[in-house]
This record gives C-alpha cells, sequence and structure tokens, in this order.
C-alpha cells in the first residue's frame, strides 16, 4: 500500500526525428529495414499472454512490392474470441482493483520502450506493412502513440483528482471504477498510433480489452503488442486476436460480456456494430459505452484573401501525404474564382513534384495505397473525373499496379459544388476543388457546410480576420477539428484533440480527458460523519 499521492512525469510531446542524410536514426532505420524485408514473421493471436496459432494463415503484404513478403499471420474465429473473453474477464478482478499508478507505471514504461529500443522496428514494420514514408512513421507510429501514453497517464490523474465538496459532518468522495464486461477495440490501418491507442486508453483505466487490428496493419500492431507485454502489461488485459470482421467481430460484439466499444474505421462498420448493439441491448450485462471515429470528407475553404503559396503548400500536405489515406486528409476545397488561376498554375507545379515510389527510397513523398480494393475504389473515381462532363482532370490521374499499388497525386475541378467527388470520401490522393464566384461567399458556404455528411476537419485560408471570423462561424459544426491557414491534418495529442461529429464519429477526443471518461464509471460515496440518531426534524416540534 502507498501511503501518498504520486505526481506524474509531465508529459510532453515526443520530438519527431527528421532522418536527415548522414544522420544515425536515417542509418539505423534503413539497416532495420533491410533485417525485416528478409526474415518471414509469423504472427500469432496473444490470449491470456499465450500465443494462438489455428493455421488460418493470412498474408503479410507490402503495399508497394507485390513479390515482397513479410510473412503470415493466423487468423482467429469464434473459438478463439471466446477464449479471449473468458481470459479478459479472468484478468478484470486483479486489473480493475490495481491502483492507479500501477496501472500508470506499465504505459509510462510502454513509452520509453517506443521511445528508446522498439521505435526502429516499429517504424520499419509500419513502412513495410503500411507504406508508410519514414517521415510519416516516424510521427505516428513512434511520436503520437509515445505522446498517446504519456498524456494519458496525466489525464487519468485529473479525472480521479476531480472529487465532489463536502458539507459539514459530511465526507463526498468519488470513485473511478472500471466498466464491467470488455471493451472490444477495433483498430484501422492508416495510423499504428491510433492502433496502439484504442485498446490502451480503456485498459488504462482499469479495463480489459479485446484487439481487434485491421487485417493490413497486423505486423505493426503485433510489435506493439511486444511492446505492452516487455512493459509489464499482465496477461489478459489486452488480448490481440487479428481475423476478419465477421468471424471476431460478430462474436466480440454479441458478447453478453461487451461492456464497450472503442473503434475507428469506415462509416458503415460503425454503424453496422452500432446497430447490433441496439438490436441485442436487452442481452447485455449493462448499456456497452459506443466511441468511434470514422470517415472524413474534409474542406480546405479559401477566402478570397489567402496566402496562396501556403494554401497550395496546405493543400499538397494535407491531400497526398500518406496517400490521402488520413481520416483528416483534405479531400475538397473551394477556391474563389479570383484566386485559382494562380492556386491551379501553382499547385500543378508542385505536384507535378511529387516524388511517388517504394518507402524505402527516402526521396519519395508518397508511396502506395494500403490493397487492390483501395486501388479499385481510388481509381474507379479517377476514371469517372475523365468521363464525366462535370469534371477536368488538373493534374495527375495515373494508376499502375504493376509493380506496386500506385496512383499518382490528383487534383480534379469539379463545376458541381454537390457532385460525387464533392461528397464521397475516397480515401486516395484524390483532391476535388469547386472554384466559386468572389461575390457568392455566403452561399458556397452553406454548400460546403451541407454538401457531406461528416464533420471531422476543416480549413479556412485568409487574411482578413474578419473573414476568418464569418467563415468559422458558418462552419462551426462541420468539423471536429478546425484549422486557421494550416492543413486539416496533423492534430497533435495534448494540443489538438482529436474528433468529429456527424457522420465521423461520437467526437469523444482521442488524446484528452473526454475519451478516457468513456472508460470509466463513477461511483458517488457519501459518509455521515455525525449521523443522526432521532428520525424527528425541527419542524415537527
Amino acid at each position: 500500500m502507498l501511503n501518498g499521492f504520486p505526481t506524474v512525469p509531465s508529459p510532453h510531446n515526443e520530438a519527431v526525428k527528421n532522418y536527415a542524410p548522414g544522420s544515425g536514426e536515417r542509418q539505423r532505420i534503413k539497416q532495420r529495414l533491410d533485417e525485416m524485408l528478409r526474415e518471414e514473421v509469423e504472427v500469432p493471436a496473444v490470449i491470456g499472454g499465450k500465443e494462438v496459432r489455428t493455421g488460418r494463415l493470412g498474408k503479410l503484404a507490402c503495399p508497394h512490392q507485390h513479390d515482397a513478403s513479410l510473412g503470415t499471420y493466423h487468423r482467429m474465429g469464434e473459438a478463439e474470441v471466446e477464449a479471449a473473453i473468458a481470459a479478459a474477464g479472468d484478468a478484470w478482478q486483479e486489473w480493475s482493483a490495481m491502483a492507479w499508478q500501477d496501472r500508470a507505471s506499465v504505459f509510462l514504461r510502454a513509452a520509453e520502450l517506443l521511445a528508446g529500443p522498439w521505435r526502429d522496428t516499429v517504424n520499419a514494420a509500419t513502412m513495410l506493412g503500411q507504406s508508410k514514408t519514414v517521415y510519416q512513421a516516424e510521427i505516428d507510429s513512434a511520436c503520437e502513440l509515445i505522446d498517446f501514453w504519456r498524456w494519458n497517464v496525466s489525464f487519468m490523474k485529473s479525472i480521479y483528482e476531480d472529487q465532489p465538496t463536502s458539507s459539514a459532518g459530511v465526507w463526498n468522495y468519488s470513485d473511478y471504477r472500471s466498466l464491467e464486461g470488455f471493451v472490444f477495440a477495433v483498430s484501422p490501418f492508416n495510423f499504428t498510433s491510433i492502433a496502439g491507442n484504442l485498446p490502451t486508453a480503456p485498459a488504462m483505466m482499469g479495463n480489459t480489452v479485446l484487439w481487434k487490428p485491421a487485417s493490413t496493419s497486423v505486423l505493426s500492431n503485433y510489435y506493439l503488442m511486444k511492446v505492452l507485454q516487455e512493459a509489464g502489461l499482465p496477461d489478459g488485459v489486452v488480448n490481440f486476436v487479428p481475423g476478419s470482421g465477421g468471424d471476431v467481430g460478430t462474436p466480440a460484439s454479441l458478447s453478453p460480456e461487451l461492456a464497450g466499444i472503442h473503434f475507428t474505421g469506415s462509416t458503415p462498420t460503425f454503424q453496422h456494430l452500432w446497430r447490433t448493439v441496439g438490436e441485442n441491448v436487452a442481452n447485455y450485462r449493462g448499456y456497452p459505452r459506443v466511441v468511434g471515429e470514422t470517415g472524413g470528407k474534409d474542406f480546405v475553404f479559401a477566402h478570397p484573401s489567402a496566402d496562396v503559396p501556403s494554401l497550395v503548400t496546405a493543400l499538397v500536405r494535407g491531400s497526398f501525404e500518406y496517400q490521402g489515406q488520413k481520416c483528416s486528409a483534405s479531400s475538397r476545397a473551394y477556391v474563389p474564382t479570383s484566386l485559382w488561376p494562380a492556386v491551379r498554375a501553382l499547385l500543378s507545379e508542385q505536384v507535378a513534384e511529387l516524388a511517388m515510389g517504394s518507402p524505402l527510397d527516402f526521396r519519395n513523398f508518397l508511396a502506395a495505397v494500403i490493397d487492390e480494393a483501395s486501388f479499385r475504389t481510388i481509381s474507379t473515381a479517377i476514371d469517372e473525373s475523365k468521363s464525366e462532363p462535370d469534371y477536368e482532370v488538373v493534374c495527375g490521374g495515373g494508376c499502375d499496379e504493376e509493380v506496386g499499388w500506385f496512383i499518382e497525386p490528383t487534383v480534379v475541378e469539379s463545376r458541381d459544388p454537390q457532385s460525387r467527388l464533392m461528397q464521397d470520401e475516397i480515401f486516395g490522393p484524390l483532391l476535388t476543388i469547386f472554384v466559386y464566384p468572389d461575390q457568392e461567399l455566403e452561399e458556397t458556404l452553406e454548400v460546403c457546410n451541407r454538401t457531406s455528411p461528416y464533420a471531422l476537419t476543416g480549413a479556412v485560408f485568409a487574411n482578413d480576420r474578419q473573414a476568418i471570423a464569418q467563415v468559422s462561424q458558418a462552419l462551426r459544426f462541420a468539423a471536429g477539428n478546425f484549422y486557421i491557414n494550416d492543413k486539416p491534418t496533423g492534430a497533435v495529442v495534448g494540443q489538438q484533440p482529436f474528433g468529429g461529429a456527424r457522420a465521423s464519429g461520437t467526437n469523444d477526443k482521442a488524446g484528452s480527458m473526454m475519451n478516457l471518461l468513456r472508460w470509466t464509471s463513477a461511483r458517488a460515496i457519501k459518509e455521515n460523519l455525525a449521523p443522526p440518531t432521532d428520525y424527528a426534524y425541527p419542524y415537527m416540534g
């Protein structure tokens, strides 16, 4: 027992390494990449701390190189899910009762392990398996996840410190309990950091978790599981269960022990999970917490006073970093007629300079999209832009699947502000622009607000402060993360809590106390220090 109220290390954002030529980090990551390309990894499930193999194998592929194989992983099914639920139940009693500082220590240590000896392995796995450039991998799989683990510990302590007031003769206090049951964490392919945060945020608050990684990011996610084990996470607290949505998601979401869902992924999948919970709500021990971040059709709105070079740079980076496979990527833009000639010329010039290829070549700005299904979806949209009269391809438009799933960064002008490419999430390196008459600013703001069902991120570019205020107010509900003269990507833990509303999710703000509060169930306790001894009240005299 600890007699004291320990402080936690002050959280800070991990510094991003730049991997410049001649740097030590560049040499180390290249060496680790070479080693991983020569090895074949067999990834098991981890259930109750034990490795589980089914023999039902999936391939660990390189999106940018069809003939390369990183290994295989074992797919789990209903029997393994039931075993994971049982393991989570066995671990729950001790983990949920463990002192918060002991739980915190696990994740603080995990942050240091990822910052140090595991950094190159997790970054390299993200580069190879998810086709991220070294800089994008560093920002994501190293720095952002380190930030999640450090900052969430601080947020957890702040939650526990939030206590009620007490009147004379009474002592009131709050007990922040874990949820009863397990949390089902469903993580996406595009951010290794999100994959690490979805199971660990609930676990930090005393919950036990079933973690289903995306099938296209199993390798990096498995190494995160190894980091957590080395950090001292007890067996069964997080159970790593790869497999298809049907084989893993269906039995998990139907279990009476389901206490919550922590999800990042597609809107249809999240709606399916929500529908499943709703239809079976009477079968659960309690009402499951459902927390999700899904898609986006994120906008950049340019005012006539915008600085053109700043706007174009934001469009290039915001739309084409990591091949546009960010839920926050700018995929639609509104540019005034007065700026369009200059924007078009500079945008075409910069896009033409973007080098595309394997992430192992550090000169490349972008690499391949994640898999064949994504390639087909994006290439179909680009073909549509080439054939439909309402569109004009400004630059790019090439698609090549011979070596890997490569799609050129593409800019399309849409003459219809509500065309499909202005509304639908394509999730690739495709930016669609509507050019609006300068005098129709207010009308275009209304179009921007109601065109898409999503409300994740957005940005305004303007030098006129009154215009910034006008656009910000008009689009107040169109984005959960709003940027002024900056690209709408790159939220930093502890600085810009991330999440959106409408069809983009529940807006529970990963990287803040708001998210952690969803994974605790408060108990209010009143202790009467001087209890009455007579039932009669004074008014009865």
